[in-house]
């Protein structure tokens, strides 16, 4: 007698459930690491949320949509980075959700569910998962704009244009590679038959009318800055280092899929039991004009955001690891076949799991085992909300008035300025980054200038006593990390800066 595992069964008979509970497992995993182990916010996340607190049409971080949405989301959970990390996962479910859905009108809800397994296994690497910033928005966004290009083109659904004008409109919104990736759906649907016929009607116009309406306050603000852009082509002599640049990127996105290719591999044929005793997923055939869909979008904006990364020396792949690989697991499922054996299941199970898990395994064993092996910095051990309470209650004490902002030490001024009276954030080495406040309107306002202290004095360094002259240094304070263990006690120096008329 054959014997078919529940998992297989739940596949077979409740494809949607099963989507659900491995997004909510993945969620609450992550939620788990940020309520044990973070107690400031990873990454830029707090300057990102400085940043919306302004509501500016566009800043030197990109479009603004993201940070907008960062400042939402943490004034509703009562000024808690929390909330951000609740919309960061709630971004992550929504992109899996709609690569279910969209693996479903092209292989069938059973495969479906393999495609985003898949998946699963490349965003847990290849994605910021708690750090909410442009990568984690557009994925979502990028994953809807592909499901409504194929009603469009392989489904001729017209009502879809509405939807597609609208994602498009907020992913210009919130990446700057989403004109890259929007070429690259216009160069799939001119480059098909199906495509050239969709762009005879009048659809096309409307859409681009909503697009240009929901963009055009951003598109002015980029013509109009001199700080927004890409950076110069790079000299001949260059070439060859943007080469290897590039070679590297490449490598990154192969390391993301690394966990695809072994599944892959583990569940070979001559890897594991005969065709016979293995339980079958199957599939009706897919379409040529389907399987070239798959395939592009699984293989062009890895390519491209690779390349234009490279060429322009930029640090990581152009529009983000996970946004270009979202299609990659879907791939690997059409070019499965109609028949997708599943042999070695328990074996199988396991590395899946592991892979998905893993990213957040390590994050919580650096959190514990790192301050007591060497003397490096996590930025998300620092006490965010004791630092913040301390100086806003400090200047409040001090000078019977609400702190208005706070500069100095761009990330210790982060931190403070998510305190509960939300200081604005004055980077005073670059103010040009922050054109809501000037260095007067700070000397009028008032505010507390932070540092990191170097000895018990509280000694400001030279360049930050030159910006703010006349600049009385505090007692410096010590906070305790999340696990001291070897590092030294994190001192920060700091002043205040009176408001005119006191």
């Amino acid at each position: 007698m054959r014997f078919t595992s529940l998992v297989v069964e739940l596949i077979r008979a409740r494809p949607r459930l099963v989507v659900v509970i491995v997004v909510l497992c993945q969620a609450v995993l992550w939620l788990g690491v940020a309520v044990l182990f973070y107690r400031s916010p990873p990454g830029q996340l707090a300057t990102g949320i400085a940043f919306g607190r302004e509501y500016q049409v566009g800043t030197d971080l990109g479009p603004p949509l993201t940070f907008w949405l960062s400042d939402i989301a943490y004034r509703v959970a009562g000024n808690h980075v929390f909330g951000v990390y609740v919309v960061a996962l709630l971004c992550s479910a929504l992109a899996l959700w709609v690569i279910y859905l969209l693996a479903r009108t092209i292989v069938g809800g059973q495969q479906a569910v393999l495609a985003v397994l898949l998946t699963m296994t490349i965003t847990a690497f290849g994605a910021p998962t708690l750090e909410f910033g442009p990568e984690v928005l557009a994925r979502p966004l990028w994953a809807l704009l592909l499901l409504h290009s194929w009603q469009i083109l392989g489904q001729g659904r017209r009502n879809a244009w509405f939807a597609w004008s609208i994602e498009a409109g907020l992913l210009l919104l919130t990446t700057p590679a989403a004109a890259g990736l929007l070429l690259l759906i216009v160069g799939f649907t001119v480059s098909t038959v199906q495509g050239r016929r969709v762009l005879r009607s009048f659809d096309p116009l409307f859409a681009l009318l909503v697009v240009l309406a929901l963009a055009l306050p951003y598109l002015i603000f980029v013509m109009r800055s001199d700080s927004v852009g890409l950076p110069a082509l790079p000299l001949l002599a260059e070439l060859s280092a943007r080469a290897w640049q590039w070679l590297a990127l490449a490598g990154g996105l192969l390391l993301a899929v690394a966990a695809v290719l072994l599944l892959v591999i583990l569940d070979a044929s001559w890897a594991g039991r005969s065709d016979t005793d293995a339980p079958i997923i199957y599939r009706r055939p897919v379409a040529p004009l389907a399987r070239d869909f798959v395939y592009c979008f699984a293989i062009a904006p890895a390519l491209a955001g690779s390349l234009i990364a490279a060429l322009f020396g930029l640090p990581t792949v152009f529009g983000g690891g996970a946004v270009t690989l979202s299609m990659v697991g879907l791939a690997m499922v059409v070019a499965s076949g109609d028949l997708i054996y599943l042999r070695r299941q328990r074996l199988l199970r396991m590395v899946w799991a592991a892979a998905v898990a893993a990213p957040a395994v390590l994050v919580a064993g650096s959190a514990v085992v790192l301050p007591l092996i060497g003397d490096g910095e996590l930025t998300t051990s620092m006490p965010a909300r004791d630092i913040s309470r301390f100086f806003v209650e400090s200047f409040e004490r001090r000078t019977s008035q609400r702190l208005q902002a706070v500069a100095g030490d761009p990330q210790l001024a982060s931190l403070v300025s998510l305190g509960r009276r939300r200081a604005h954030l004055f980077l005073d080495a670059t103010p040009q980054r922050t054109p809501w406040l000037t260095a007067a309107k700070f000397a009028e306002t008032g505010g507390v200038v932070v540092w990191r202290a170097s000895d018990t004095v509280g000694t400001p360094p030279p360049d930050l006593a030159q910006r703010f002259p006349g600049l009385v240094p505090e007692v410096p304070r010590s906070f305790d990390w999340l696990i001291n263990g070897r590092q030294p006690v994190l001192r920060i120096g700091w002043a205040i800066v009176r408001p005119k008329g006191q």
